[in-house]
């Protein structure tokens, strides 16, 4: 019986690296595929946007390559004989399925916007990771860990489309004009900014409650909106936070 197994088999059997460099072209043709998926979405500001996409594309890669070549030393270990009804390939798809529930776990709503799906994608990308280390794909597995840990750092470093977007949550109190949500219209529009969500009370004493989700480049926006706002009137209060 050979003592190799998983992808070291490969090479026990004559097989090439040409092989394995197939394996890696995969791999990075379907990052690009994501990428070009990920960028029309993040073009129109939707929450998923290019990190998403090239991680769940190359994940989706790397599991399909553990499915077709990770189980070849069983039939060899076997003789030839195959695999005697054993399914390995299904323990991968049950992790698939699994994990996928552990990564819905880090996704929350934040008022109009949404969190947590490139930590959800990174999650099941990493699941993808472990199935290949555990076939036996050491070269493969250390691979993508590298490529996907670079291609992190490097579109948080040079942020295109939405994923350049910083969220704002702001709330504030103001007296109310009949022009008021005329020029914060305007503000808005002349600092390129989306709005995610916007939610409006008024008071029996004249005031005007805002609670908005705003998504922008511009990372003096809530300076600029503050000064915007004590220009408009009387202001009780004005409260801001922000994430990337």
């Amino acid at each position: 019986m050979s003592n190799v197994v998983g992808g070291d088999l490969f090479i026990s059997m004559g097989v090439s690296w040409e092989i394995y460099l197939e394996m890696l072209l995969r791999v990075v043709v379907a990052s690009a595929c994501g990428a070009c998926i990920g960028i029309e979405r993040s073009k129109r500001f939707k929450e998923a946007g290019i990190r998403t996409h090239v991680i769940i594309c190359a994940a989706a890669a790397l599991m399909m390559i553990v499915s077709k070549y990770g189980f070849i030393d069983l039939n060899v270990i076997s003789n030839g004989n195959g695999l005697k009804g054993a399914d390995p390939a299904r323990i991968a798809a049950q992790v698939v399925s699994g994990i996928s529930f552990l990564g819905a776990g880090v996704i929350f709503k934040n008022g109009g916007s949404i969190k947590g799906l490139t930590t959800a994608a990174g999650v099941w990308a990493t699941a993808g990771i472990g199935l290949t280390i555990g076939a036996g794909l050491y070269f493969l597995g250390i691979f993508t860990t590298i490529f996907l840990y670079v291609l992190q750092f490097v579109m948080h470093r040079f942020a295109i489309g939405g994923d350049a977007l910083s969220t704002i949550q702001v709330s504030f109190e103001i007296k109310n004009t009949s022009e008021l949500r005329k020029d914060l219209d305007e503000f808005l529009k002349s600092h390129n900014v989306r709005v995610a969500d916007s939610k409006a009370r008024y008071t029996v004493d004249g005031y005007a409650v805002y609670e908005m989700t705003l998504r922008t480049r511009d990372e003096e926006l809530e300076a600029a909106l503050d000064e915007f706002l004590r220009s408009k009137g009387e202001v009780k209060s004005i409260s801001t936070s922000t994430t990337a």
